[in-house]
């Protein structure tokens, strides 16, 4: 009785270990742990920012470093435009009826110089009450310098990326960060973060005008990619390395209870013995 209470406390908590080893692993393979790394750079792959204008029009595109931007010189004239453009049209992606005309200008590079774009639009009459212009952020302009279906390319881009607008009448300075996430696939996706703030226009051209001038800036934010992840934390070597510890101390209980067995028939048979033996000598 007391080498089947034995073996029975050995077992049990066992048997128990095993089942809570095997539901533990599980769990982790099912939620996994997000990573989050971030590699330093010193020059970005110049993004492509593309512009829809609409009836706007590009006066003046310029890249300034350490955050220094010279005074406007008559603003609302057109000025220098040293900048890589591209123009481009291509139908609408969610309804392929609706042509849509995108300026594509290359973005910053030179992090460690604050490098950035400053650009100046300029908008005639409009008989809207709120004026904007919509632009998307995608990760290289060289791919799509090098991509031969450019209208392609960015029909994909607008329907992978988010677009945002900057108002009419302020200069709206962009700060941006990328995020790489990692796919269970071993693909990426390049996601744009921004920071933006918004500073009025004063302005002091003499007549009094109807049209509208926009500002808009460019900038990288910090020289940190983002690399976003999901590492599985269950390893299936520990897993087998602890069951088979599970297993060992089962086999060594039940290499116990065999021999605690059969000592207790050794033990037996002797006291049968020397009771045998007294009663023949009292016969």
């Amino acid at each position: 009785m007391e080498v089947h209470e034995d073996a029975s406390s050995v077992i049990l908590p066992a048997v128990f270990l095993v089942y809570q080893t095997i539901s533990d692993f599980r769990e982790k393979l099912k939620h996994p742990v997000m990573s989050v790394s971030y590699k330093e750079v010193s020059l970005y792959d110049a993004p492509g920012i593309a512009f829809y204008p609409g009836k706007a029009r590009l006066l003046s595109c310029k890249h300034h470093y350490y955050d220094h931007i010279p005074p406007l010189i008559n603003p609302g004239q057109p000025g220098d435009i040293e900048c890589t453009t591209r123009r481009i049209n291509y139908t609408d992606p969610f309804t392929n009826q609706t042509m849509k005309y995108a300026l594509v200008v290359q973005g910053p590079r030179d992090v460690k110089k604050k490098e950035l774009v400053f650009l100046q639009f300029h908008l005639n009459e409009t008989d809207q009450d709120f004026s904007a212009i919509d632009y998307l952020l995608f990760s290289s302009f060289q791919e799509f310098i090098n991509s031969p279906e450019k209208a392609e390319f960015m029909k994909d881009c607008e329907s992978s990326y988010s677009s945002w607008k900057f108002s009419g009448g302020f200069r709206t300075w962009v700060k941006m960060s990328l995020v790489k996430t990692k796919e269970e696939d071993g693909s990426e996706t390049v996601e744009f973060k921004q920071e933006t703030s918004v500073v009025n226009y004063i302005d002091q051209r003499t007549q009094p005008r109807s049209d509208q001038l926009f500002f808009v800036v460019f900038e990288w934010k910090d020289p940190f990619i983002q690399t976003v992840q999901d590492i599985i934390t269950a390893n299936p070597w520990n897993m087998i390395a602890l069951l088979c510890g599970i297993f060992l101390a089962l086999f060594k209980a039940a290499d116990f209870a065999k021999l605690s067995v059969k000592w207790m028939i050794k033990i037996r048979k002797r006291h049968l013995k020397r009771r045998s033996q007294v009663m023949n000598h009292i016969n």
